[in-house]
């Protein structure tokens, strides 16, 4: 649990993007995956809260990310120190025997949050699936992450009130009761006009 929120999972889906221009700052940059960045990733997870330690957010990205052979689909942002502030996973799940694309692992380091840099790193990763005809994509969420959730909605996506992928058992009732009482009405309301049966 983070503050207030409990853990429920959120499943949004994405039928309809378009192509999106990408603005960063002087010097800053989004790269694929390099030697080493696993420790960065595991770093900012462990400030947001994701995972209790170092080690064991480095041995998940390892055995999840790095041993699949998609590095290419693993983005970092770089600021113009050229340092790793962000991260995001383009990544294909399964459903049964079909594949699902989704959206992994949204992650911006605490100083530079509010800036825009998780856009611009959804929208690289959003840009990547549709160059790939790749038109239905997926996300998987929790409460606590409401203000990323305004951000997905605002890049297209809807809250899935039955629809899922994976393994992930859609919670969207639970969710809700949730966020109707830590978020403002307006807020609330917003996310229920933003919800798909």
């Amino acid at each position: 649990m983070k503050q207030n929120f409990p853990f429920y999972n959120i499943i949004l889906r994405c039928d309809k993007y378009h192509l999106q221009q990408i603005n960063l700052p002087d010097g800053y940059s989004i790269v694929p995956y390099q030697v080493g960045f696993e420790s960065d990733w595991a770093k900012l997870e462990c400030e947001v809260g994701d995972f209790s330690d170092t080690e064991k957010a480095t041995n998940y990205f390892t055995e999840k990310y790095l041993d699949k052979g998609n590095n290419n689909d693993i983005l970092f942002l770089l600021n113009d120190k050229k340092q790793v502030i962000g991260s995001c996973i383009a990544w294909t799940d399964k459903r049964e025997s079909c594949n699902i694309n989704s959206l992994h692992w949204l992650v911006i380091d605490k100083l530079y949050q509010g800036n825009g840099f998780g856009r611009a790193l959804c929208c690289e990763i959003m840009n990547q699936f549709y160059r790939r005809n790749q038109k239905t994509i997926y996300i998987h969420t929790q409460p606590w992450s409401w203000k990323a959730i305004f951000l997905y909605i605002s890049l297209g996506f809807r809250l899935q009130k039955t629809d899922t992928f994976a393994t992930y058992i859609n919670q969207y009732s639970d969710a809700m009761e949730v966020l109707k009482v830590n978020l403002s009405t307006k807020q609330y309301n917003l996310l229920v006009l933003a919800s798909d049966d």
